[in-house]
Formats: C-alpha cells, sequence, structure tokens
C-alpha cells in the first residue's frame, strides 16, 4: 500500500468551530492522508507552529481558523527562511474568512479535498518592512489585504467581541464604533507613479478582493497578477459612508472624490502620528513602513 502524502492542520485552539472540524471535517482528510493536527496554545502560536511545519517539509500545510490564523501560519513559513515551503491551504472556521471566500473554499471535506487535490496555485504576498512597538525593524507578510486607519482600530474592536451576533453584525458593529471614535491619521502614501497625502478613514492595500468579512475594496484584484490594488478613503462623512459600505459590499466601486483606486507594485507610507498596518486582521507594524509585492511567492490551495 502506497504510503500517505503527510499534511499537517494548524488549528486554532479557541475556535468556536473547532468541534465541527474533529467532527465533520478531520475523518475525511484522514480518509486521504496522513494528517497530523497543531492547536494553537496562546496569541501568535501559529506562526511558531507554521515555522516547525515548514522544517517538517510535508505535502501541505492547512491553517484552521479565519484569515488571521491563516496570516500567522503564512508568517511562520517565511520565517522558516527555506527556499521552498510547503502548499498552504485553508479551513475557513473564523469570523472573516475573506481569502477562502476568494478561492471558493468551503468549510467542508469535499471542498478542502477538491482544493488540496488540484496541487494549488502559485499566489503572490505582499511583504511590510515597519517598525515594532519598541521602534526596531519587523517584517510581516500577507496573502490577502493590509490596511491602516479604520483598519487597525476594528481589529482593536474584534478583539474584544464575543462574535456572538455572527460575522456581518460583528463587523457592522465594530466598524461603526471605530467610525465616531477613531480620530482621523494623517497618512501619506507614495509610489513611483503618484502619491495620495490625507486624513484617511482607511487605506487597504490588497492581494485579494475583500475585508472584514466581505467589503470589496478591490473587486478585480488577482491574487496571482503580481500587482497591489489599492483603495484610500478620505475624510467622508457618515450617511456617505454607510452608503459607499453598502456599495463595496455588493462589489461594485464607490463612486466618490475622497475615495482612489489604484495599483502598485512597491508603496511607502508614513505619517506624523504612530499609526499601525494590520495585516489579515493582525497587528503587523508601526508607521513609517513599505509595501511590496512578491510574485508567486508560495503555492496555495485555491
Amino acid at each position: 500500500m502506497a504510503q500517505q502524502q503527510k499534511l499537517i492542520v494548524i488549528l486554532n485552539g479557541v475556535s468556536r468551530k473547532k468541534k465541527k472540524f474533529y467532527d465533520q471535517i478531520l475523518p475525511g482528510l484522514a480518509s486521504h492522508y496522513a494528517v497530523d493536527v497543531w492547536e494553537t496554545q496562546h496569541q501568535e502560536h501559529a506562526i511558531e507552529l507554521g515555522k516547525k511545519a515548514a522544517q517538517e517539509n510535508p505535502f501541505g500545510v492547512l491553517a484552521a481558523g479565519g484569515d488571521g490564523t491563516l496570516n500567522q501560519v503564512l508568517n511562520g513559513l517565511f520565517q522558516s527562511n527555506l527556499k521552498d515551503f510547503p502548499t498552504l491551504g485553508i479551513i475557513p472556521l473564523g469570523t472573516g474568512n475573506d481569502f477562502a471566500q476568494l478561492g471558493n473554499i468551503k468549510a467542508n471535506t469535499e471542498s478542502i479535498l477538491k482544493k488540496i487535490q488540484s496541487g494549488g496555485q502559485l499566489t503572490d504576498v505582499g511583504v511590510v518592512h515597519g517598525l515594532d512597538k519598541t521602534g526596531s525593524s519587523i517584517t510581516r507578510y500577507f496573502i490577502n489585504v493590509a490596511s491602516l486607519g479604520m483598519g487597525p482600530a476594528v481589529v482593536h474592536e474584534l478583539f474584544k467581541s464575543d462574535r456572538s451576533l455572527g460575522r456581518n453584525l460583528t463587523y457592522l458593529k465594530a466598524i461603526l464604533k471605530v467610525f465616531f471614535t477613531h480620530p482621523l491619521d494623517e497618512i501619506e502614501v507614495s509610489t513611483n507613479d503618484w502619491t495620495w497625502r490625507s486624513k484617511a478613514r482607511v487605506v487597504a492595500i490588497a492581494n485579494g478582493q475583500s475585508f472584514g468579512g466581505g467589503i470589496f475594496i478591490a473587486p478585480k484584484a488577482k491574487p496571482d497578477d503580481d500587482l497591489l490594488s489599492t483603495f484610500v478613503a478620505g475624510d467622508v462623512p457618515v450617511l456617505k459612508f454607510l452608503w459607499i459600505l453598502q456599495q463595496v459590499k455588493a462589489k461594485r466601486q464607490a463612486e466618490d472624490s475622497r475615495i482612489q483606486y489604484n495599483n502598485a507594485t512597491a508603496l511607502k507610507l508614513t505619517s506624523p502620528h504612530p499609526c499601525w498596518i494590520e495585516t489579515e486582521g493582525e497587528l503587523a507594524a508601526l508607521l513609517p513602513a513599505t509595501i511590496k509585492i512578491l510574485p508567486k511567492a508560495i503555492r496555495f490551495f485555491r
């Protein structure tokens, strides 16, 4: 009998859907592959486990959780400093699951096996070079979206939320609270071709199409086109903002002079005030920072 290929699953240990994984998803995976399941035990543990998983050279590594778990596993793979990574994938058990939606990946065995058996596709990755809380240089990677302005503040709110309202209402509640309480950040975004400077509600740099549980700030983006899509929104008043939010959730480009869409391969971001960048719901780095695209940097089951 042929030896089964090895898969490592890094499971968010506090996922509310953990039982579903063990009862409904793991048995099907284990019938096709030799599966090791590693549960996270503390904040950012998935980074450590991702690094360890890469060194064991499995056929694939699956992040079982939300976009944040995926982000941490991705960073762990890159921190391994290996030239060739295992193929990365996701079992969507989180609140947002935006990158999983882009790849039409469902939280069931049939969908996940189909993606694994496809062998994966080469996928771009974004890299952030910024500062940590001590002022030291830090590098973080993302596969879906990085954002500034309201994004990091929403992340803070979601950390405090019990998520009991479901995905859409949880995000909407956090977004509205941040809109009324978070002071606008003065941000400058510059590339070789264009510059944007303003007080910003949102600055998003996207490899995928959406973040925040289906907010499509880059509806035409492709995760393998060697480009980052940008969405920048200035000082938009509340009623206009709510209207724009409905537009982008419906995958339409917002129409407002204070909102701009663009593309870039590398960006420089600065602010006169402390300003965080979040990546897939994880606080990544402080400005000043640069963000670049790493074309076809990893293979992904999608």
